[in-house]
C-alpha cells in the first residue's frame, strides 16, 4: 500500500470517527453544528495547505524530469550526429577502397 493512500485512508477514518463522536455526544443541536463548522474549517484549511505543498512538490519533479530529459535528448541528438559521421566515413572509405580495385 502506497504512503498516499494509507494517509488518506487515515485522513477519512479520523474523520469518520471524529464526526461520529460528535453527532453522539450530548449537545445541543446549535452547540454541535457550531463545533462541526469550527472544525471543518480547520479541515478545510489543512487540506488545502497540503494539496499546495503537492503541487509544489509535483511541480519541482516535473522541472526536474523536464531538465533531465531535455539534457538526455541533447546527448542522443551528440551521439546520432557522431554515430552518422562516423557512418559516413566509412562508407567513403569503403567507396575509396571499393573503386580503388577497379
Amino acid at each position: 500500500m502506497s504512503k498516499g493512500k494509507f494517509a488518506i485512508g487515515a485522513i477519512l477514518g479520523a474523520a469518520a470517527g471524529f464526526v461520529t463522536g460528535i453527532l453522539t455526544a450530548p449537545k445541543s443541536g446549535k452547540e454541535t453544528r457550531d463545533e462541526l463548522k469550527v472544525k471543518a474549517e480547520g479541515v478545510k484549511k489543512d487540506v488545502t495547505e497540503k494539496a499546495k505543498k503537492a503541487a509544489r512538490k509535483a511541480e519541482s519533479v516535473a522541472t526536474d524530469v523536464k531538465t533531465k530529459a531535455e539534457g538526455v535528448a541533447t546527448d542522443v541528438k551528440t551521439k546520432a550526429t557522431d554515430l552518422k559521421g562516423r557512418t559516413e566515413r566509412a562508407v567513403e572509405g569503403a567507396k575509396k577502397g571499393f573503386n580503388s580495385k577497379k
